[in-house]
């Protein structure tokens, strides 16, 4: 006897064998039990989750001489027959290639005369949206005025291409994604049928890869015991036979990531390249893998939704800790435009190279996000005395230049003018404003007092993009409850001028000091009050500030 396929062989024979649709089950069950049975079904949902499996269940059902509870018997001739494919009384059609006018017109022909034997004639139309518009108008008539004896039953994964008229004549049914502890469920037990030995990780792990696919499922487990037949499928096994790439590797990659150590990213894709993995896949699992970690970080409560062992929620907590939020972000829509891209391109690997270089080099994006990272990497340069770089390329910062040299690149000239200054100071903006004329000292009001006094916990309360550009702001009390602040160069004060950064940073000072405090924004090259000194916040609140991370 040939071999049958998994998904064929093990095919739900009665309505307690299907796994993950409880909710159309119960309802199906319930109309056959009660003679409620209507004229036409409409099966939704993505591919491999039971659609046509139910609907021969039920076709067997509705004509069974002896059904149990409303499942059928599987022993009376109509059972068999029908089981059997011999049938008359349910006939199935493939709408992707009998699609047109003729071929329902046929159907309209034939529901005219009464079945030979059993009660109904049951049509199963698999993939119904593929019908042209023609033939939706020509079952559009049958539907509506059908015999007492026809059913129908379509069955789409695309249920927004069905016309309007056709979904009004229809009890529709969405069938779900089956979730991976049903699948892994599932697979155990058929594997113990099978006499096959596996570890229970391997088959979360197809379960994973189904993508809430029963049917998908089914085949990856078939194709993983083929090429270790007579072997116990293993974890590894899998994802040998899948293409597929361990959790400890995207661990690995995102930290060589995060240390911007591009060459070490580089031989990681090449590990994966030689060791044969599919490039498609290593790009959706680490955009999974990265989806994780910003749950993670965005709640505590998150730990019960990601489906992931003890061992990789420790090591999720610790990178949680190591990357901002607004930095994973970053990766994931880099990556998700690479998943849109990769599925066509025939240089795939390229396209992965390009995506890890701009995580690793933030200066290559304009966007908002890359900015921020770049803002980021300037600052642990100047936490760190500048990274070593040469007195020239310090000179070339305070005087507004761009720097490309040894230690990073900062972008094109004037991106980060007047940002360093000799000996590492983020308080200094290069030449000051006050230069060649005698400054005034602020004379600082009740309220502008009380700002500046918890100015701390203003910044760290403000949106993490906010809280960048403020960081190293300077003060000025600029008279009638007028508060100055000095952005600390050209991009920050763009970024913070944008309305509703001044009415956050108002609102959160009205919110703290119970006042309302108008807030300007200027850098030193544009303030127009280079007379008045800057606060200094450590003499008022006598402590200095530095922001917390997150």
């Amino acid at each position: 006897m040939s071999y049958m396929a998994l998904y064929r062989k093990f095919r739900p024979r009665e309505f307690q064998d299907v796994k993950g649709q409880e909710h159309i089950v119960t309802t199906l069950k319930n109309q056959l039990k009660a003679g409620r049975i209507g004229h036409a079904y409409l099966f939704c949902g993505t591919r491999g989750t039971g659609k046509t499996t139910i609907a021969k269940i039920f076709a067997r059902a509705v004509n069974c001489e002896q059904p149990v509870e409303g499942n059928p018997c599987g022993e009376c001739p109509s059972c068999r027959a029908i089981a059997a494919g011999s049938s008359m009384n349910v006939i199935e059609i493939d709408a992707a290639s009998n699609n047109g006018v003729d071929n329902i017109r046929e159907i309209r022909d034939e529901v005219a005369y009464s079945p030979t034997e059993g009660r109904y004639k049951v049509y199963i139309i698999d993939e119904v949206h593929m019908l042209s518009m023609g033939a939706f108008n020509a079952l559009l008539k049958t539907l509506e005025e059908p015999p007492s004896y026809v059913i129908f039953i379509l069955a789409t994964t695309e249920a927004h291409k069905i016309p309007v008229t056709i979904l009004s004549r229809c009890q529709r049914y969405d069938f779900r994604r089956i979730t991976a502890d049903v699948i892994t469920a599932r697979l155990e037990e058929l594997t113990r049928a099978e006499q096959v030995e596996t570890e229970e990780k391997a088959l979360r792990y197809i379960a994973k890869a189904a993508d809430g696919s029963m049917r998908d499922a089914l085949s990856l487990l078939d194709q993983c015991i083929a090429f270790y037949l007579d072997q116990k499928l293993t974890y590894d096994h899998v994802l040998e036979v899948l293409g597929a790439v361990d959790t400890d590797v995207y661990s690995s990659l995102l930290r060589k990531v995060l240390a911007g150590n591009l060459v070490a990213v580089m031989e990681d894709v090449e590990q994966l390249v030689m060791g044969g993995r599919e490039l498609s896949q290593f790009v959706t699992d680490f955009t999974w893998y990265l989806r994780n970690l910003l749950l993670l970080k965005s709640s505590e409560q998150m730990e019960e939704v990601l489906d992931v062992s003890m061992e990789n929620l420790n090591q999720l907590r610790q990178e949680a800790q190591m990357v901002e939020t607004d930095t994973l972000m970053r990766y994931i829509r880099i990556f998700s435009e690479l998943g849109g891209q990769i599925k066509y391109a025939t240089q795939k690997r390229v396209l992965v190279e390009v995506a890890l270089i701009k995580l690793c080099k933030p200066a290559m994006e304009s966007s908002q996000d890359g900015l921020l990272d770049r803002l980021r990497a300037l600052e642990k340069q100047v936490e760190e005395g500048m990274g070593g770089l040469t007195p020239e390329a310090l000179h070339a910062l305070a005087a507004g230049g761009g720097y490309g040299g040894p230690g990073g690149n900062f972008g094109a000239a004037g991106s980060f003018g007047g940002y360093g200054v000799p000996g590492g100071n983020p308080a200094a903006y290069g030449p000051g404003p006050e230069e060649g004329a005698e400054a005034l000292e602020p004379a600082l009001s009740e309220d502008v007092e009380l700002v500046v006094q918890n100015w701390h916990s203003i910044v760290n309360q403000s949106h993490p993009s906010l809280k960048v550009m403020l960081k190293d702001a300077r003060l000025k009390a600029l008279g009638d409850n007028k508060l100055g602040i000095i952005a600390r160069n050209s991009l920050a004060e763009e970024s913070l001028k944008q309305a509703d950064h001044i009415a956050q940073l108002e609102e959160l000072i009205e919110r703290r000091i119970q006042r309302k405090i108008q807030v300007q924004v200027a850098s030193a090259q544009t303030d127009p009050n280079r007379n008045i000194k800057a606060i200094d916040i450590e003499k008022v609140i006598h402590m200095e500030i530095e922001l917390e991370e997150d």
